[in-house]
């Protein structure tokens, strides 16, 4: 989730700041995350979706599991947050990775034969060249089954704008919250001579967007048949 560290105020006027080096109650996300933890590890036991074995196989006993929690209560729990090194473009560099990527690319591909599905993988357990593997899952079902775990079910969206944000009026509310701020807005570049010709006089001209109706622009070209190119090297992918 990436939040604003402020917002315009109600009547539109100022743009109201956090308090420097204040985003989020840490001491108090600590104690919310140890009372829920703890009821759904209780709330776990108390269905049966708990297994105990050995020296703590006693733990089954609903008594004595609740007299072993009963200490975690009192103890001081701590919600590991910090700024992040590089600021946040790297924030957002990490989430749209995730956000706007499929579950593997075609580029790990290597094979589909009577054997199955071969593909690349990192394994992180491992250091240097040794991290990079191959994996053969046969039959292919099972390829396009685990394929599947990355597809959002029906009626859920992979990102969802909320506030400033908020679809309906997210331009005239970032728009706004800059000249609060008193951030330089953007310079408008003076249309270019192909843009404003006539797209039946010329071959040079580019529809806009279908999504946001933003002047599309090329950012590669590559000949037929061939692939785009890859992310550089090191970049810290993962996937």
């Amino acid at each position: 989730m990436i939040v604003p560290g402020g917002g315009i105020s109600l009547d539109g006027t100022h743009w109201v700041r956090c308090k420097p080096g204040f985003l989020l109650p840490v001491r108090v996300l600590s104690r919310l995350f140890r009372r829920l933890f703890l009821a759904a590890l209780a709330d776990a036991h108390a269905a049966g979706r708990l297994a105990f074995f050995g020296e703590i196989e006693g733990l089954r006993r609903r008594e004595a599991f609740a007299a072993h929690l009963a200490p975690l209560k009192r103890k001081k729990w701590f919600v590991y947050a910090k700024p992040p090194f590089s600021g946040p473009e790297a924030v957002l560099a990490y989430l749209a990775r995730y956000t706007h990527r499929v579950a593997i690319a075609n580029s790990r591909l290597i094979a589909l034969d009577e054997r199955g599905v071969t593909f690349r993988y990192k394994d992180y357990r491992r250091d240097g060249q040794a991290r990079y593997r191959t994996m053969t899952l046969a039959p292919p079902g099972e390829f396009i089954r685990r394929f599947l775990l990355h597809v959002l079910p029906k009626g859920f969206h992979r990102i969802r704008h909320y506030g400033l944000l908020a679809s309906a009026g997210c331009k005239a509310n970032i728009a706004r919250a800059k000249e609060l701020m008193a951030a330089p807005m953007p310079a408008v570049d003076p249309p270019a001579a192909h843009d404003t010709a006539d797209p039946h006089t010329t071959t040079d001209h580019r529809p806009p967007c279908p999504c946001c109706g933003g002047r599309m622009i090329i950012v590669e070209v590559f000949a037929r048949g061939a692939a785009p190119r890859g992310p550089p090297s090191g970049a810290g992918i993962k996937t």
